[in-house]
């Protein structure tokens, strides 16, 4: 790997910075199949998947009560830590939590009402590591939203491992099921004998649940298509080259395909990083990942002419782990609006957002942070609008309404709101489809009648 410089740099390989994908494509395929197999065959499918992906024999698909078990029975420190890493995401959403409000508008009264989604199913990734960290991350904001049924499934295992279970336990999951990959998001989305269906989906995955829930999202909502891993450290001449390569270790640790990237206005800085993770690769015990996606087009360690040039780089980048770390931190925030989520100063590692310090590990990976933020409360609420107008306020809209509704060729429209206003004036006559005859409320004028019809 050497340094590169963003001048430099050839429309190709930008194109591989700020474009990086999911990875789907290559699986597409064969997800559809499984997708329409779970479909049709329900829970056996998912038996004979769990035989032939997992090397797994199942036998309850539901696994509520071990999961229960596991919470009572897992040693007091990763129980402990559980339980604190539960608490700190706890407290961050519930401040997300927002309130129904009404307020008056010259007669019209507006307003938003927010309700939870009946049922969600949540995907806890597993198979060769166990992701106790995503069960919290996806269970809590649901259960702070007050979904009515959170239902979560986790690839099987022999036995599943005790310390996700318990996770899932203790972060509030109504139901948990034994099933993974792209065959349990089917579940999820359609229903199987065991598994219930959901009105919404969420969670990270490989290849496999991502192209899942890309082929189940026309019946179903999901939060997200999410893809490999990925940080941009953001850093001036104070940072500490050993902590700005020990956070790009640590992202690139996750899959061969994530993406790490050290943005620099400072040369010995980006040397001194480059030394750093050349130097301590060879320690990690997932070396052989690390150094494939250090080798990936979007990665590396690149020099900028200036910290605005770094700047346009990382906003570009719209990183899903965005970390600053420079002598003014707060300065370069507020020039930067694409990030899933920020990590400011030197004691602030990526791992402590992962884990436990509150904020939310799912996020928008390949440049969705330019639109979408991750997963939290708002994921799983509805907001209502709710109206109510009195005459007045009715009478004053009412030529604006039929003005725009006949230009749309709707008079149904239009009819609805003068039918109002005749009753309003005590005229029973036709209103007139010439706005010329017409007041503003759309009733005509008064020409000396009655009112009777």
């Amino acid at each position: 790997m050497q340094v590169r410089t963003v001048a430099d740099l050839s429309p190709a390989e930008r194109e591989a910075l700020f474009s990086r994908e999911a990875g789907i494509d290559a699986v597409r395929e064969d997800v559809r199949e499984i997708v329409a197999r779970v479909r049709e065959e329900g829970d056996a499918a998912l038996r004979e998947y769990a035989r032939e992906l997992d090397d797994c024999e199942v036998a309850n698909i539901e696994i509520t009560d071990e999961a229960e078990r596991a919470a009572e029975t897992i040693d007091s420190d990763p129980r402990a830590a559980i339980e604190t890493a539960t608490a700190n995401v706890r407290e961050f959403h519930e401040r997300q939590l927002p309130e129904d409000w009404r307020a008056e508008f010259d007669g019209r009264e507006l307003g938003r009402r927010f309700r939870p989604i009946s049922r969600v199913g949540a995907y806890v990734p597993g198979g060769e590591a166990a992701y106790p960290s995503s069960a919290i991350m996806t269970v809590v904001p649901a259960t702070v939203a007050g979904v009515g049924q959170v239902i979560v499934t986790t690839p099987p295992g022999d036995p599943p491992n005790p310390a996700t279970l318990a996770a899932i336990s203790l972060a509030g999951a109504d139901r948990v099921f034994q099933a993974g990959g792209a065959q349990a998001i089917a579940a999820l989305a359609y229903g199987t004998e065991s598994v219930p269906g959901v009105e919404k989906i969420v969670g990270p995955g490989n290849a496999w649940v991502t192209a899942g829930k890309a082929e189940v999202r026309n019946d179903v909502a999901i939060d997200f298509l999410a893809g490999p891993s990925e940080v941009l450290v953001l850093c001036d001449g104070s940072a500490d080259p050993r902590l700005v390569a020990a956070d790009l270790l640590a992202q690139a640790e996750h899959d061969p395909a994530a993406s790490v990237l050290a943005v620099t206005d400072d040369a010995d800085l980006a040397e001194g990083i480059l030394a750093e993770l050349e130097e301590r690769i060879d320690e990690r015990e997932r070396a052989e990942t690390i150094r494939e996606a250090l080798a990936n087009d979007a990665s590396g360690v690149l020099h900028a002419r200036s910290m605005s040039e770094a700047v346009a780089i990382a906003e570009e980048y719209a990183a899903e782990h965005l970390s600053i770390q420079a002598a003014d931190d707060e300065a370069l925030l507020e020039r930067i609006s694409s990030a899933g989520s920020v990590f400011l100063g030197p004691h602030t590692p990526v791992a402590a957002g992962d884990y436990a310090s509150g904020t939310n590990h799912v996020l928008p990976t390949g440049g969705g942070a330019r639109v979408s933020g991750g997963l939290s409360v708002d994921t799983f609420l509805r907001a209502t609008t709710v109206q109510r107008l009195s005459s007045e306020a009715l009478a004053d809209l009412g030529g604006t309404i039929d003005t725009l509704a006949r230009a749309e060729g709707l008079e149904a429209h239009a009819e609805s709101v003068t039918a109002r206003l005749r009753e309003r004036s005590g005229s029973g006559t036709e209103t007139s489809s010439d706005p010329s005859t017409t007041t503003d409320a759309g009733v005509q004028p008064d020409n000396g009648h009655d009112g009777a019809s």
